[in-house]
């Protein structure tokens, strides 16, 4: 509570005990002596009508008219009398002064009448005028003072007083009284204020002490009188304080002590984290090399001859070792969002270019399956990464195929926002995800109802990745969904216009591009320090018609070229054990060369700078294991481009040269 509201309680608690006894002592003062002006006053009206009665008797009895309108007059002189008469039995005026306000004699004697004047401020009074006669024979009996006497009416005396005056006095005696009350009040109120800024000044002075304390000032008051109000409070509030401020002491020595112990504790996980993040990088490596070569090794083993049980076990080598390098592959993804690697290149995206690619990627699984695949066409454009937005719907496609066993998969996109935003919808027609699971689905490895870890029904990456991918664009993610009624997972981005004019490509010769399904004679360099991965890329390549030079170091690549191997295409290891990496390695043997030959880097690192680095060298990074259906799409456009390349040096050489 505010000093102000404590100070102005404690002196209305002062005040109304004053208020109420200057009240009634005024109250009482007031009416007593209005009772006694009223008295007086009726008082004073009796006399002077008893007064005109007396001094009219002898000049009724002898007629003499002059007589009592002296009598008259000299009365209508005294304050406040406005009428003076003086009347037969009758009621006629035998003299009179002044105006009187009665219209008939019968008013005078009537109460209403005179309650009405009471009431105007007029106040009527009549005293009959009697005489008294004695009998002369009895003038000297023994007869008592009454005996004998005969009282006549001789007339009425008549007498009306303004009540004006006493109305003055009435008030200047309330002025009075006012006056009195307002002096009282003011000496009770002072007294009142007083007494109770000595009851406030030492509760005041306590509540600033306590909210010092309260802000955390302990420091203990001295030099406190032994008269001071409240002592004892005082005294138990420094040891209060005291108390507190041995136990913040001690607190923060103990703050101080958790502190440190956290700081080691953080220190310690930090360098734990480290640790496993360099085993984990290390594992990683080594364990991509073998998966790598196993991927490779199985894809020449399909291409034997065999017979149906034989074809059938490949078949299942074949599906395991996807299986391990899909989960390779999420994890990949997932490990360069976490790192920062991956950087968004926002541009305007034409949605139908996705829309073709995620029909045409996903048509035979959905046939197989028995599902209806449903992709409607749009012309809409919006502002994403092509590649992660690509990559974001495929995912959402998938993971819709995969849960749904009977209907319908739809991919469509609608203007929202008043058209400001584009919604692309993937719905379909499966079991539905309960409520108390939406929000767990984008967590990594979780799967609804695969609690046996199956992996025909994929890893549980696929949804996080693409909350992650989302994230990093800028991009959100709605989901609606029910059992038993579907899902729908919805990507909402920004509308972009269509471009106006479409970049067209005019080459400038004609390239004769390889046959659909043939590398025949295109010129690999291979290099690769591990031999198992080398041997598997060598044996494959060749499989598939190509000349393969596999060398382990970089020095052998580079003799190999000075003795005559026309490459076509480089693939390089980036690890390569001596002090050149597969950087170096293409660079140099394009130095050899003379000119840019295609080629590509094999890295089972997932590092972010190495990333950056193959970028800036516009080189393509695969990272192991390779499919060897993505390795056979890469060398097939890295040979066409070294045709391309060819052609256009053949161009711009000199005639005849």
């Amino acid at each position: 509570m505010k000093f102000s509201s404590i100070r102005s309680r404690m002196l209305v608690a002062a005040l109304v005990p004053v208020l109420l006894t200057v009240v009634i002592m005024v109250g009482v003062f007031w009416s007593g002596r209005v009772s006694d002006l009223g008295s007086a006053h009726q008082q004073q009206a009796r006399l002077l009508v008893q007064k005109v009665a007396l001094a009219s008797e002898y000049g009724i009895f002898s007629g003499n008219a002059t007589a009592l309108q002296g009598v008259v007059m000299a009365v209508r002189k005294e304050p406040g009398v406005r009428f003076v008469a003086v009347l037969s039995p009758g009621g006629q005026v035998l003299a009179q002064s002044g105006t009187g306000s009665y219209q008939t004699f019968s008013n005078l004697s009537d109460p209403a009448y005179l309650a009405r004047q009471r009431e105007m401020g007029i106040d009527s009074v009549m005293e009959a005028i009697t005489t008294r006669n004695v009998q002369l024979d009895d003038l000297y009996s023994a007869a008592s003072d009454d005996a004998g006497v005969n009282t006549q009416v001789m007339g009425y005396a008549v007498v009306e007083i303004s009540m004006e005056p006493l109305r003055n006095q009435e008030r200047n005696l309330l002025m009075v009284a006012f006056g009195v009350g307002g002096l009282g009040l003011l000496v009770g109120g002072m007294l009142a204020l007083q007494l109770g800024e000595r009851v406030v000044r030492p509760v005041m002075s306590l509540s600033r002490r306590i909210q010092r304390i309260g802000l955390g000032d302990f420091e203990l008051q001295h030099g406190l009188s032994p008269h001071e109000p409240l002592i004892e409070l005082h005294h138990a509030l420094n040891d209060m304080a005291q108390r507190l401020a041995w136990g913040r002491e001690e607190l923060e020595q103990r703050v101080t002590a958790v502190t440190q112990e956290l700081r080691e504790k953080k220190e310690e996980a930090e360098n734990a984290t480290l640790a496993k993040s360099r085993f984990l990088a290390a594992a990683s490596h080594d364990l991509r090399q073998p998966i790598h070569a196993l991927g490779l090794f199985v894809a020449r083993l399909a291409q034997y001859p065999m017979d149906v049980p034989m074809r059938q076990l490949v078949q299942h080598l074949d599906a395991s070792v996807q299986a391990m390098q899909n989960l390779l592959d999420g994890l990949l993804d997932v490990s360069r969002l976490d790192a920062g690697a991956v950087k968004a290149n926002v541009r305007p995206v034409n949605i139908n270019v996705i829309f073709d690619f995620v029909r045409v990627s996903n048509t035979s699984t959905a046939r197989d399956k028995g599902l209806r695949l449903r992709v409607r066409p749009t012309s809409l454009w919006c502002l994403s990464d092509p590649v992660l937005l690509q990559r974001m719907v495929m995912n959402l496609a998938n993971n819709a195929l995969r849960y749904t066993h009977t209907g319908t998969v739809m991919v469509r996109c609608r203007k929202i926002h008043q058209g400001k935003s584009i919604r692309i919808d993937v719905m379909d027609s499966g079991v539905g995800i309960a409520p108390e699971h939406q929000s767990d689905i984008f967590r990594e490895f979780f799967q609804v109802g695969n609690a046996a870890r199956d992996r025909t029904q994929g890893l549980g990456l696929g949804l996080n990745i693409v909350q992650r991918s989302a994230r990093l664009l800028g991009h959100s993610i709605e989901l609606n969904s029910a059992p038993g009624c579907g899902t729908r997972f919805s990507i909402v981005v920004p509308l972009s216009s269509t471009p106006l004019v479409a970049q067209i490509r005019h080459p400038e010769a004609v390239v004769p591009a390889l046959p659909q399904n043939s590398l025949e004679g295109v010129r690999v360099l291979v290099v690769e320090d591990d031999f198992t991965s080398r041997q598997a890329q060598e044996e494959l390549l060749q499989s598939w018609g190509c000349e393969v030079c596999a060398v382990g170091t970089a020095v052998l690549a580079f003799k190999s070229v000075q003795q005559g191997f026309a490459v076509d295409v480089v693939i390089s290891d980036f690890r390569l054990g001596g002090e050149n990496n597969g950087l170096d390695v293409i660079a140099q043997v394009r130095k050899l060369v003379g000119w840019s030959v295609p080629a590509c880097v094999v890295s089972g690192d997932t590092d972010a700078d190495l990333m950056q680095a193959a970028r800036a060298a516009s080189l393509t990074l695969l990272h192991k294991p390779v499919r060897p259906a993505k390795l056979r799409s890469l060398v097939r456009h890295l040979a066409n481009t070294a045709a391309e390349a060819r052609i256009t040096k053949k161009s711009q050489s000199p005639r005849g040269t």
